[in-house]
């Protein structure tokens, strides 16, 4: 069987009522302190782990019914842990669903081959980023610090900066036209927004850009957000 067949098999087998459950079940065990357990708490978790019935394989271990003792050792100090498991499986969600390279960082870009190449050559499903500047020209500083930051925020997508001389078309991205950003996806230009401050406040941050470029769709979600800043507010 491929690899491919073994995950897509791995995958349906923690999907439905039964492999949620049985998913769950090994994650609390896994989770929880068992040194600290009474002894009878840990003979049951024993049982749990390792079945009575010599000729009992893991799978049917794990779809076996949950007893009364199973369920009541499981369903203690649950809130915590339940988040946990959540982020676990959004995760594991976002890694299956989510195809392409990841980036760290804002790429410079210092000739317009490499403004080219990074456009006709990136993966079909990663949206590229670019933003042309000019040292000394107003916002295109301010828009390097905000774009540092959502690079961070959005791994999956390619941000990218080139000096308007560098470029090869200092004639055509004036400074009247800068900061100048460029979206592009599969080579496709999606958007083309010039002196795109303008479009902005006079003083912006990164959570303005990013609010302005998801007003036109140009953004993916950030899927592991609401389960993140939850937990964060349960550390508080």
């Amino acid at each position: 069987m491929s690899d491919r067949l073994l995950e897509m098999e791995e995958f349906a087998t923690k999907t439905g009522p039964k492999g949620v459950i049985n998913d769950w079940r090994r994650f609390k065990l896994e989770s929880m302190d068992q040194e600290n357990l009474p002894p009878a708490k840990k003979e049951l978790l024993r049982q749990m782990s390792t079945p009575g019935k010599p000729k009992e394989d893991g799978k049917s271990a794990l779809n076996r019914k949950m007893s009364v003792q199973e369920y009541e050792l499981l369903k203690e100090e649950d809130e915590g842990c339940l988040k946990k498991y959540r982020k676990r499986c959004m995760q594991e969600m976002h890694d299956k669903l989510s195809f392409g390279p990841r980036f760290e960082g804002v790429h410079e870009l210092d000739s317009g081959e490499a403004f080219l190449e990074v456009i006709e050559k990136e993966h079909y499903s990663t949206v590229v980023v670019v933003h042309i500047y000019k040292v000394g020209v107003k916002g295109c500083e301010e828009l390097n610090n905000c774009l540092d930051c959502l690079a961070l925020e959005y791994p999956s997508v390619k941000f990218c900066r080139i000096d308007a001389v560098s470029s090869g078309a200092a004639e055509r991205f004036s400074d009247e036209v800068l900061p100048t950003l460029l979206v592009y996806k599969a080579g496709d230009l999606l958007g083309n927004f010039l002196a795109c401050t303008q479009h902005l406040t006079g003083e912006f941050f990164a959570t303005d850009v990013e609010a302005f470029l998801n007003s036109y769709g140009l953004l993916p979600e950030k899927v592991l957000a609401g389960v993140e800043d939850e937990e964060e507010n349960d550390v508080e």
